[in-house]
């Protein structure tokens, strides 16, 4: 690490030295902040802070008027940007670059938007971009730069990024070791215990926001018949099918686990009990018309669902109780239901939504 620090140091030194021809002593004062920044960038614990750090950096450099890090998730893409009123201008470019479908697919780390936020349209006519490819690190960063981009700009600017690609694929790494101990091996998902982690988390946000927070338990129908009739090979896949049907239908925000052996949990933040059970209905039917393939055959197969929301000054516990409950409502219903169930009732004036014990969802 240090004779790495040391090249980068003379390096610098030189770029310092053919820009401006400084003094020894301003050559060495800059190219020694400069290596500070990139030794800060390998003490931080996560990557909204080595983001973070790189931002400070190259606002020193270059006085960047929009800054923006777009780091290639499995999901899509996560961005950092600044300042975040021109989101709208630059959301266009990343979709692109990326090959998105939409920019749904868009997550950003350092800022929530609210529907109402104003946003400004900001010309990119000086963006300039940088790939960024590192081990299990693709990202890409644009800038719109507040001075003239000269030749001993863009290697400083790529030492820089070459200390963030190493400093983020390093905590990547950590943070996949942290996953696996995180995920059921089978299908992928949240294991009991890291859901257990995860339904705290998510009620302590949507009472510090006071926003709406709602699950659902999903329960397969006859699971044991299929082990039986199929083989336990044939189970194995219908619970991997389950967990990627319900993953596509999702938000990327929405948290899945596997909370049993044929059950599975859905946190859905900022989601209220009727949109829980309008999802948890759309994923209910799309289980029952979707046939599961294994090597020998086309299963079909149904589920149950227990939707419940937070309450008051709610906890854990009762809330997977409520929904819990639900789901044994549904059982008793007759299975491939979602309770509580719920209709819509149409008026010239208004809809009212009102929860009724339905064997699914009717509209």
């Amino acid at each position: 690490m240090k004779l790495a620090l040391n090249k980068i140091s003379n390096t610098v030194s030189g770029l310092f030295a053919t820009l401006f021809g400084a003094s020894a002593k301003q050559i060495d004062n800059n190219s020694r902040r400069l290596v500070q920044y990139i030794i800060a960038l390998n003490k931080k614990k996560n990557p909204n802070e080595i983001i973070n750090e790189a931002s400070l950096c190259l606002k020193d450099i270059v006085n960047y008027r929009l800054f923006a890090f777009a780091i290639k998730r499995e999901n899509g893409i996560d961005v950092w940007l600044d300042p975040r009123m021109y989101k709208l201008s630059l959301e266009s470019i990343i979709v692109n670059d990326f090959a998105l479908k939409d920019k749904t697919g868009i997550k950003y780390l350092n800022h929530s938007f609210d529907d109402y936020e104003q946003e400004k349209k900001f010309t990119m006519k000086n963006l300039v971009s940088y790939d960024l490819l590192e081990e299990d690190c693709h990202a890409k960063i644009y800038m719109v730069p507040g001075r003239t981009m000269l030749i001993c700009h863009d290697d400083m600017v790529s030492v820089i990024l070459k200390s963030t690609g190493i400093a983020l694929s390093r905590q990547m790494n950590i943070a996949r070791l942290a996953d696996a101990a995180s995920l059921d091996p089978l299908t992928g998902c949240y294991n009991r215990r890291e859901f257990k982690t995860q339904i705290n988390r998510n009620i302590a946000s949507a009472m510090r926001h006071k926003t709406p927070l709602s699950v659902f338990m999903l329960d397969i129908d006859y699971f044991k018949k299929v082990n039986d009739t199929y083989g336990h090979q044939a189970g194995d896949q219908v619970l991997k099918s389950i967990t990627s049907l319900v993953k596509k239908n999702i938000r990327t925000d929405d948290i899945l686990a596997r909370y049993g052996g044929e059950e599975f949990m859905v946190i859905l933040p900022r989601t209220g009990k009727r949109e829980a059970m309008e999802l948890a209905d759309r994923i209910r039917f799309k289980i029952e018309k979707t046939p599961i393939k294994t090597t020998e055959n086309s299963i079909y197969i149904t589920a149950s669902f227990g939707v419940a929301s937070l309450k008051g000054n709610g906890n854990a516990t009762e809330l997977i109780k409520a929904a819990d409950t639900m789901l044994y409502k549904a059982k008793l219903n007759g299975r491939n239901t979602v309770m509580p169930g719920l209709i819509k009732i149409c008026s010239q004036e208004s809809q009212l939504y009102q929860s009724i014990p339905k064997t699914s969802v009717q509209s």
